[in-house]
């Protein structure tokens, strides 16, 4: 029979789960927020949730009163108190001069977009983007996270990763855990060849070229990448995005490339 000490108070983990729930909804309504949509009102709030609208004016006036959210006439619009988690974030993920330097001249000399990537469990975030000057052109904004069952990068940035973890991300993908020797097949072969190349694993008519860059110890902290259009990638460009990231890459990790990614490498 359980001590008093150890028996749980009546209600205790309800709350507990109505706690972080409402963490989850109060996110996923400042996540409504894009440049596309800066102004919400209740009722897009309540069509775009599902949550019953006493709900919803609870938990925007909650955002509100900490300034994260900013009431005007025409809707609410992100708070003041953004400001400062966008600050913190900027200084801590902030890519040093050099390195935007030389992503800047890459999408400048070979024309297509540039792109750094990290693992975060079982995805990747796109950490940094220096988009290609032609109109047609492949976008990832900073801060979106992509799978990793996929994709140049992700044969690169996996290739220390244990077992488990290509196993779960297996799990995610559209072939189930069996996809797991297939990743592991890329994942070698990048190993061995110093970068990889997909084209159109992820998406149809994507291309891409990844390389690894290091931290300290040797293991891969970030993926750096070149993407577009699979009609511009033939052969001969492939091997001059390769020969260009290599090079970069290289004057990354000689400078080292400890920023934003801290004591981790």
């Amino acid at each position: 029979m359980p001590s008093a000490t150890s028996r749980k108070a009546p209600g205790e983990e309800t709350s507990d789960s109505q706690g972080v729930r409402s963490i989850q909804r109060a996110l996923d309504i400042l996540s409504l927020l894009t440049e596309e949509r800066p102004l919400l009102a209740i009722r897009d709030i309540v069509a775009a949730t599902g949550l019953a609208k006493t709900t919803v004016i609870r938990i925007v006036q909650t955002l509100e009163q900490t300034g994260l959210l900013w009431a005007t006439n025409s809707g609410y619009m992100a708070g003041p108190g953004l400001w400062r988690w966008a600050h913190l974030a900027r200084q801590s993920w902030e890519l040093p001069p050099e390195t935007q330097r030389l992503m800047r001249e890459l999408a400048a000399h070979e024309r297509e977009t540039v792109n750094l990537y990290v693992v975060r469990d079982t995805v990747r975030v796109c950490i940094a983007q220096q988009e290609s000057p032609q109109p047609l052109r492949h976008v990832v904004r900073v801060g979106d996270e992509l799978p990793l069952w996929a994709g140049a990068s992700a044969k690169v940035l996996l290739r220390n990763a244990p077992p488990a973890l290509l196993d779960r991300i297996a799990r995610s993908s559209p072939w189930g855990e069996g996809h797991t020797g297939r990743m592991q097949e890329w994942i070698d072969q990048a190993a061995v060849q110093g970068f990889a190349v997909s084209h159109g694993e992820r998406e149809e008519g994507l291309s891409a070229v990844a390389v690894p860059l290091e931290g300290r110890s040797g293991s891969v902290v970030a993926a750096l990448t070149l993407s577009g259009p699979t009609v511009r990638f033939t052969d001969d460009r492939v091997a001059e995005f390769t020969a260009a990231l290599l090079a970069a890459a290289t004057r990354m990790n000689e400078r080292g490339f400890d920023h934003p990614l801290g004591s981790s490498l």
